[in-house]
């Protein structure tokens, strides 16, 4: 099986869709074919575009961007389909591990119900779709070992969207949230965003400031 692992993170490195998709390959079968792409820019290369429409399954990652799909993303999508419609027809199947900053993972389902217009209009298949709530913590927690602690949940949703990639099959989507306390993660972002604005030489009051 051919697999194309899609991070749609703008981050370079380090972000929680690269994360995401690192689970899954770790547990994918090591004969499976697998190319990695990085929809950092709108605009994806015509041997990317080949090499994706020869793909069997399709695993997109990518962070919730107010209530949908980062922008660039949107655009590399736009132009899967365009390209995807000018080939003939195969069977792709596609998937999603949408992670967005709320505590509660049923924040991406918008973003998933995109996806799916997305495939229809695209002609793939939708296989399944992950919500994933916390996601901004996945990296300060990426040490921690997979299934135990807070990343107990991530780790089973992870595992149950792995098995559907394997099988090819369609099944209903997902949403989870982290095992940690959603006060105690509420405290942990505040925290994150306070520490960031005095990295960025500004107080917090600054964020009232109207222009």
């Amino acid at each position: 099986m051919k697999i194309a692992l899609i991070n749609g993170s703008p981050k370079v490195n380090k972000s929680a869709s690269e994360a995401l998709l690192i689970s899954v390959k770790n547990l994918l079968p090591k004969e499976y074919e697998m190319i990695e792409y990085h929809f950092m820019t709108p605009i994806l290369s015509t041997n990317d575009l080949e090499k994706i429409a020869e793909s069997d399954v399709l695993v997109f990652a990518f962070p919730l961007y107010v209530d949908g799909l980062p922008s660039q993303v949107i655009h590399c999508i736009h132009q899967m389909e365009t390209y995807l419609k000018t080939r003939p027809s195969r069977e792709i199947t596609a998937y999603a591990l949408v992670n967005c900053g709320f505590y509660e993972g049923q924040q991406c389902a918008i973003a998933m119900d995109i996806m799916k217009n997305w495939c229809v209009k695209a002609k793939v298949t939708w296989g399944q779709g992950l919500g994933i709530g916390g996601g901004g913590m996945l990296q300060s927690i990426a040490n921690v070992p997979e299934g135990k602690g807070p990343k107990k949940n991530f780790f089973k949703g992870i595992k149950v969207i792995t098995n559907s990639i394997i099988e090819r099959t369609t099944a209903e989507d997902l949403f989870i949230s982290p095992n940690f306390p959603r006060f105690a993660y509420k405290i942990g972002a505040e925290m994150g965003w306070r520490s960031q604005i005095k990295v960025n030489g500004l107080k917090p009051k600054d964020l009232f400031k109207q222009i």
